[in-house]
């Protein structure tokens, strides 16, 4: 018979909803400055990658460097905070992941420009980038470990979508506050100083964030193992345990490879393109930005919830295909200007609604691969990887390949070909794993 998971007594409401809150705010200041460094990356170019201060393909594509190379550390992060996180506890962990993050995010904002000391700006860029790389590595694993390790019985699907949802508002906040500095600002404004002002709002958010953690209390099934640690006899020899636990960090690389592909390069990626390659200014680029943002937020809950009723993988498995099918009709859409306001932002829309149907379930889906006492080090590096190749290096490999082939319909081709192994990979998923207990 199939067993549903379950949750520690001790667990109420009030400490499971303090996990969501807490387990959650962590993310949405990641993807908050994320976003605000891919919105802002036609301004960084200028001020970080040009002796001019004009920010031209080469200094996009160098930008985007920078934002890959910071992506290429989540996986040391995440390998680093997650061993910590497994052996010391979910809770401690993430305060200190929260603190590193949210300092290195608004130092970015105080960094002098390359007119100003030259070579070194970029330097200093990349370093406080790779700080960040870092720090978000080790935040994904611990977040999604606490909220699915407090979910009640039937609801894991759920509650881990509310940590794909702040993905969505960490994006559309960021998305928000470009747009609103730039009309404060002005686009001349905005290139000189503005933008460092996106930068300094991760203090006080950081501040309000670091007391939600403080009042966070310890997993059930993290405090289950610590107390039985002790005597528990040793179920297999430990290189054989690392051996499974690649095995599957290697399978959910496969399984989230399109859900990173897509969800970079229609709600990241995008402005940047919209700018380059079809003549839209900064703030039409940043409206369909945040069309396609609100698409990704409405659909992630619904399908989190929807994957605990009918199962991870015919969720996930039918908002891949969907992309896959969907990927070139849109993006020709967007490409065509005798469709309008209405067609494009229905198209933008529709991409993101897609991604979020994928994203929803992910969280409980990487959960569920790993038993707790390596979860924290496991998802988090099958997230991290996948992440630093295929959402890290979107915009990079976007804009190069544009740049070499003239053909601007790269995004949808590389959103095709990562959603094919994907699919391949979520077919594997097993039906009932839903209903299953967290493995200890």
């Amino acid at each position: 018979m199939t067993v549903m998971h379950g949750t520690h007594p001790s667990a109420g409401q009030h400490a499971r909803r303090r996990a969501v809150i807490a387990g959650s705010v962590g993310n949405f200041i990641e993807w908050y400055e994320f976003g605000i460094y891919g919105f802002f990356a036609t301004v960084i170019a200028g001020q970080f990658f040009s002796e001019s201060g004009q920010g031209g393909v080469e200094a996009l594509i160098a930008t985007y460097a920078s934002f890959a190379i910071s992506f290429f550390f989540r996986p040391l992060g995440a390998a680093l905070f997650g061993r910590i996180g497994d052996r010391f506890g979910r809770r401690p962990t993430l305060i200190i992941v929260l603190l590193t993050m949210s300092v290195a995010t608004a130092a970015i904002g105080f960094l002098p420009t390359y007119t100003m000391i030259g070579v070194a700006a970029p330097v200093l860029l990349t370093l406080v980038r790779i700080i960040q790389g870092l720090s978000a590595g080790g935040e994904f694993g611990g977040a999604v470990s606490v909220i699915t390790e407090f979910a009640p019985p039937g609801k894991r699907g759920l509650y881990g979508a509310w940590q794909s949802f702040t993905v969505a508002m960490g994006l559309l906040a960021g998305a928000g506050t470009a747009a609103l500095l730039g009309l404060i600002f002005g686009e001349a404004g905005l290139a000189d100083w503005g933008w460092r002002v996106g930068f300094w709002l991760a203090l006080p958010l950081g501040v309000i964030a670091l007391l939600l953690r403080l009042q966070l209390d310890e997993t059930p099934k993290f405090r289950e193992i610590e107390a039985s640690s002790a005597d528990a006899p040793v179920a297999m020899p430990v290189a054989a345990g690392w051996r499974a636990t690649a095995a599957a960090i290697l399978v959910g690389i496969g399984r989230l490879m399109g859900w990173s592909a897509a969800g970079y390069t229609f709600l990241v990626v995008m402005p940047s393109y919209l700018q380059s390659n079809l003549d839209a200014t900064f703030q039409q680029a940043l409206v369909a930005t945040v069309v396609a943002n609100a698409g990704f937020a409405i659909s992630i809950l619904p399908a989190g919830w929807l994957s605990d009723r009918i199962g991870r993988r015919w969720v996930m498995l039918c908002g891949t295909v969907l992309i896959i099918v969907l990927a070139i009709p849109l993006l020709n859409v967007l490409q065509s200007p005798g469709v309008g306001l209405v067609g494009h932002s229905a198209a933008v829309f529709i991409a993101g609604f897609v991604v979020g149907t994928i994203a929803g379930p992910g969280p409980a889906m990487l959960a569920e691969m790993f038993p707790t006492s390596v979860r924290y080090t496991g998802l988090g590096l099958a997230y991290s990887l996948s992440n630093a190749v295929f959402s890290g290096c979107a915009g990079l490999i976007i804009t190069a390949l544009i740049a070499r082939t003239g053909n601007i319909d790269v995004p949808a081709y590389y959103v095709i070909a990562t959603g094919v192994v994907s699919a391949i990979a979520l077919a594997s998923l097993k039906g009932d794993a839903h209903r299953r207990e967290l493995r200890s």
